[in-house]
């Protein structure tokens, strides 16, 4: 049985923590910011482009609702599917394990970088033509992470 995604999570922020301090030490704070937003970005792209190609073909929002649960098993997330349909998903996440997480180990700072940042990278490396907007997060001190993934296909297929 795979790990849960939230487990891994916490593996990677305890030792990407520790790089993160030791670049801040050394080049700054916002290029360290940059230099980890750009890393965790291509590992999420590439992770996207991975899951694509286990499936086959180009993905659409129901694969992408198919697959939610590897984010939200061990009760990670809290969800509130609003709209599930080939071209569309959006859903609420009203709980987020994941920023309760890193504020608890001190990484607070950086937690939109090691989660929330991912989303759309995952996307686009899962099908290019699928967008992602989102207003707020939990981990950023919204009241909700609103996730509204729109596929567009040329012709409007």
């Amino acid at each position: 049985m795979p790990m849960p995604i939230i487990e891994r999570r916490r593996i990677e922020a305890e030792i990407v923590g520790h790089i993160y301090r030791e670049l801040v030490e050394r080049i700054g704070r916002e290029a360290a910011r940059a230099a980890i937003d750009a890393a965790i970005r291509k590992a999420a792209v590439a992770h996207g482009e991975a899951c694509r190609a286990e499936l086959g073909r180009p993905p659409d929002c129901r694969d992408l609702a198919a697959i939610l649960p590897a984010w939200t098993a061990g009760e990670a997330l809290e969800i509130e599917v609003k709209e599930a349909a080939p071209d569309r998903l959006a859903y609420d996440v009203t709980r987020c394990r994941y920023a309760e997480t890193y504020r608890e180990m001190g990484l607070a700072d950086i937690g939109a970088l090691l989660s929330c940042n991912r989303d759309a990278a995952f996307s686009a490396g899962y099908n290019p033509a699928m967008t992602l907007e989102r207003t707020e997060t939990l981990m950023e001190g919204g009241r909700r992470c609103d996730f509204r993934y729109r596929l567009d296909t040329p012709g409007g297929q």
